[in-house]
């Protein structure tokens, strides 16, 4: 096996079991929290623990990996102490001790994911692999979970979620273990100052509509499977429908490749928060025809998969050498910090006093803004590149 197809496979593991980590908890954490009697807004507040730790922990971690040119050392930290945190809650009972322990689950395990996307990155740099070829065993680990959970979870109750959480972060820590380290971060003379690149206008307008574009789905990850469950839908169901935009997320990854040769960047963002305003407006305006929330799904493929892979490239070409761990910080707290906040505590309370229906079709006017945002704001300044033109 040459050195690249066995760091490809070393990469592509690690993301699978971090994303069916995800796969778990976010489809069914509400549920969980639910069935211990917490109200939209109290589910709201908790599951925006993680988007609020997005906009302060990364940033630390990244500024570690920067300053001292490692960066699996920080991934193997932050994994051990995501495991410590989450063993917590099988002891936690009632809204203060469930808040500690998620606040502290959440501090960690929000930071590894843009540490593992800088590495993977930096690695690929000095190969001609491409970043959606591994992120997609993370869509697959992610469906894989889904999918299983929501079986589990109707043959033997929403407490089986607990351990198929505690064993993913226990094979996320062994992983991290597996990764090869890049060489070491050069801090370049060149390297532009952190603060002027965040200052460029196209990349203030790609992470306001990032954050837009994550408001959205900030209340779709805390209340979609709450939503389908009290319109009558089955566990299995919610997974499988959880699935079919993880599916359709894969198929884009595939092929980003194709699609970054052809199109612009910006054509790929704009195309994807479009898609966006019609993918939340189906969900809240159609939750009893099965067939309109299967294509509401589909969208997934634009509303995150294109959407986050186009972004992903933008942060790369902007922040580089010494910044490109905080960049890739940056953009998971403005976007996903900031960004996920609003989304989910707006639609805790949205959800509680308006409805899910209403919640979700407000939530359309987020990515409809950041369309209009990345329309008059994002302007690449590179020539001579097809891909970025």
């Amino acid at each position: 096996m040459s050195a690249s197809h066995n760091l490809y496979w070393r990469l592509s593991r690690f993301y699978f079991f971090y994303y069916f980590f995800v796969g778990a908890f976010v489809p069914y954490w509400g549920i969980y929290l639910q069935s211990q009697n917490f109200s939209p807004a109290s589910i709201g507040i908790l599951l925006s623990l993680f988007q609020i730790s997005r906009i302060v922990a990364p940033n630390f971690w990244g500024w570690l990996a920067d300053h001292t040119g490692h960066r699996v050392k920080w991934i193997k930290l932050t994994s051990l102490l995501g495991l410590i945190g989450f063993a917590g809650v099988f002891w936690a009972k009632g809204f203060f001790w469930i808040f500690l322990i998620m606040s502290a689950l959440s501090l960690f395990t929000s930071s590894t994911l843009p540490l593992a996307e800088s590495l993977t990155l930096a690695h690929l740099a000095t190969t001609d692999g491409h970043y959606s070829r591994i992120r997609l065993w993370g869509s697959i680990g992610f469906i894989a979970a889904s999918l299983l959970l929501g079986y589990l979870i109707d043959l033997r109750g929403i407490n089986i979620l607990l351990w198929a959480l505690l064993v993913a972060q226990a094979i996320i820590f062994y992983l991290s273990n597996t990764i090869p380290e890049t060489q070491e971060i050069h801090h370049e003379k060149n390297d532009l100052s952190i603060w002027k690149i965040i200052k460029t206008p196209s990349v203030v307008a790609l992470l306001i509509g990032c954050s837009l574009m994550v408001s959205a789905h900030g209340v779709l990850y805390n209340f979609y499977s709450i939503y389908l469950k009290e319109h009558g839908y089955s566990g299995g169901t919610i997974g499988w429908l959880w699935a079919v935009g993880v599916i359709c997320e894969i198929l884009i990854f595939m092929l980003m490749p194709k699609i970054l040769r052809r199109y612009s960047l910006k054509v790929i963002l704009l195309m994807s928060l479009f898609l966006g305003v019609i993918r939340f407006i189906l969900i809240g305006a159609s939750p009893e025809h099965f067939y309109l929330l299967f294509i509401a799904q589909m969208f997934h493929a634009a509303t995150f998969g294109s959407f986050h892979a186009a972004s992903i490239e933008v942060i790369a070409y902007y922040f580089k050498g010494r910044n490109q761990a905080r960049g890739q910080a940056i953009y998971n707290s403005v976007a996903y910090g900031i960004g996920g906040t609003v989304g989910g505590l707006g639609g805790g309370y949205l959800i509680q006093y308006l409805g899910g229906q209403i919640g979700f079709m407000v939530a359309a006017i987020s990515p409809l803004v950041g369309f209009l945002v990345i329309w008059f704001g994002l302007k690449l300044e590179i020539k001579g590149n097809k891909i970025f033109g």
